[in-house]
């Protein structure tokens, strides 16, 4: 059997793995990449030196770490509760303020983990307004994605991008992205009030309850809270400066981290706050840069990038749409996150037989046409992207678990409307420019 065989075999196994959810994701992907050692298509230092991404992997744990202990302070369910007071008890306005608010935070924070944060306040505010969780957490997860799309650090996509792309700095994604994520927010957020502004009503009894609730007692460490908000400003401006200050994202996550763990966790304390990592996710991070790369050291990729090339006929324009959308509803199917491993080198193989520069606006295009594809995708299922499992795993939780079915009625439709927004987007921006 030819080494190209054996990768793409392996690949594909640990794909189907991956969709049905049948194993762990993380040891589906660590056994498909000792697998490719084994057999001999990779030899252990060049899967270790060139094909794991050791910048995304540090990045994600230093934000994993710094979310961990800012969640200690009980700040993200003060703005929870603290939203939904503000909305006046109106179940569809906190519907869409929490949808909002579930943005905001994914533009800077994991989606994975601001759903985390988010869910169990929406689940008492639900029980007790007396109103069905479910159009909230659909809402929740979808917006998550939204949000998430923003940023360099929003949304595990983007990470791998900006990995990918040394030129693309935290500034590069809020200046490019931000203005299309706003208006799509914009126009979901509007059909959901359209939608469940007549049907959903609540007990003025049940509306006085909420309203009783301090939001201020859900503050449990005020000393933490004033370190931890230091410290994530001086992260967050460390990443807008990227450009002037250079240096990494990944060490001014990892910087941020270590900071607020000497300021603010005892010695004793330290390992219990490593136990805020999602091992299984940056286990499979690595061991899906080591699939990956399999498939570039075979030619695989650059095989795919030469047919995508001969499709496109060399336009970028054409490229561009191709992308956006083939990202967009594959997306929808697969985790976004092995989806957009694979295709940047194919792109980056692909925009080196355009005759592009690496740095330039039409390559640019294309990085911004696979991110909003890739993160805004996800929304079409319930499988199409991190968040979202996890969401409907708590949901199943608190026994009021929904349906492949039911998010795909509400997710689908905003997929599409997000991508035909992002479509208009593209073209206006950039496009327009090399016809």
């Amino acid at each position: 059997m030819s080494p190209t065989v054996i990768a793409v075999t392996v690949f594909l196994i640990v794909y189907a793995f991956i969709i049905t959810e049948k194993l762990n994701r993380a040891v589906v992907a660590l056994l498909g990449a000792s697998a490719v050692i084994v057999l001999g298509i990779l030899d252990t230092e060049k899967a270790f030196h060139e094909y794991i991404d050791w910048e995304t992997i540090i990045l994600l744990i230093g934000m994993m770490i710094l979310v961990g202990i800012i969640n200690k302070t009980g700040i993200f369910q003060y703005l929870a509760v603290k939203t939904a007071k503000l909305s006046g008890g109106n179940p569809v306005r906190i519907l869409v303020m929490l949808s909002a608010l579930t943005a905001l935070l994914s533009a800077f924070l994991d989606n994975v983990t601001t759903v985390l944060l988010i869910v169990p306040v929406t689940f008492s505010i639900t029980r007790m307004l007396k109103v069905d969780a479910i159009p909230f957490l659909i809402m929740e997860a979808v917006a998550s994605n939204i949000g998430g799309t923003a940023t360099l650090i929003g949304d595990p996509p983007n990470i791998i991008i900006g990995s990918a792309n040394k030129h693309l700095t935290f500034n590069d994604f809020l200046l490019n992205l931000a203005p299309v994520v706003i208006v799509i927010m914009a126009v979901v957020l509007f059909l959901v009030y359209l939608i469940y502004r007549r049907r959903m009503k609540v007990d003025q009894a049940m509306v006085n309850e909420l309203m009783k609730l301090d939001e201020k007692a859900y503050i449990t460490d005020q000393k933490l809270l004033t370190k931890s908000l230091i410290v994530l400003g001086l992260t967050i401006l460390g990443f807008v400066l990227h450009s002037v200050i250079h240096i990494e994202a990944a060490v001014v996550a990892m910087t941020g981290a270590t900071l607020l763990l000497l300021i603010s966790v005892k010695d004793e304390e330290v390992e219990k706050v490593f136990e805020y990592v999602e091992w299984p996710t940056i286990f499979f991070f690595a061991g899906l840069f080591v699939l990956v790369g399999s498939l570039q050291e075979v030619g695989v990729i650059k095989l795919l990038a030469s047919e995508l090339l001969r499709v496109t006929g060399g336009d970028v324009s054409v490229a561009s749409v191709l992308i956006l959308w083939v990202s967009g509803i594959a997306s929808a199917f697969i985790d976004n996150i092995p989806f957009v491993a694979t295709m940047i080198p194919l792109i980056q193989d692909m925009i080196a037989g355009l005759g592009f520069a690496i740095d330039g606006p039409q390559a640019d295009a294309l990085w911004w046409s696979l991110s909003l594809g890739a993160c805004l995708g996800g929304n079409g299922t319930i499988i199409g992207a991190s968040a979202n499992v996890v969401v409907a795993g708590l949901a199943a939780r608190e026994k009021q678990g929904f349906s492949f079915w039911q998010f795909l009625k509400m997710g689908m439709p905003i997929m599409l409307l997000s991508l035909a927004i992002s479509h208009l987007y593209i073209y206006l921006r950039y496009l327009i420019h090399f016809q």
